[in-house]
């Protein structure tokens, strides 16, 4: 079945894009939970009205996503954790706090598009973390876990 993509989803596609999927796999998951709609004529011409509508904002979009990239691309986000006695790290480092520490050193960024490449981080380190600004502007940033 043909379907149209609503929003993004992860490991399926992005928002427009036109994709061949399982008739179950549409059905059961992708209309009822709203993320897309069956590709029909009607539907098709209706995205292809809009997607010529919105190459022009798409094009500036990109390119505030790519000034964000070069300003992350060369810092070192430091993130600020208590540590027990032992040296370990009392729960986790998580995006939320990824993005706080992106947002004092000056960039704002939205937790949802950070992924950590660790499981669990619960050392003090530099590790690295994956930001997707954009479907085409995805960067990895350096972060350093500190004691508090």
């Amino acid at each position: 079945m043909e379907v149209i993509l609503k929003q993004d989803v992860e490991h399926l596609g992005y928002k427009d894009d036109i994709l061949k999927v399982r008739d179950g796999y549409a059905r059961n998951y992708l209309l009822p939970k709203g993320y897309a709609l069956t590709a029909t004529v009607p539907n098709k011409k209706m995205l292809a009205e809009t997607l010529k509508q919105r190459a022009f904002k798409e094009e500036k979009i990109k390119d505030e996503a790519q000034k964000i990239a070069d300003a992350l691309k060369d810092m070192v986000i430091k993130v600020g954790a208590k540590l027990s006695s032992k040296g370990k790290i009392f729960g986790s480092v998580t995006t939320i706090q990824i993005a706080e520490a992106i947002k004092k050193a000056g960039c704002e960024v939205d937790r949802k598009c950070i992924s950590i490449k660790e499981d669990a981080i619960k050392n003090v380190g530099t590790y690295t973390a994956n930001i997707r600004l954009h479907r085409e502007v995805i960067i990895d940033i350096k972060f350093e876990v500190v004691e508090e």
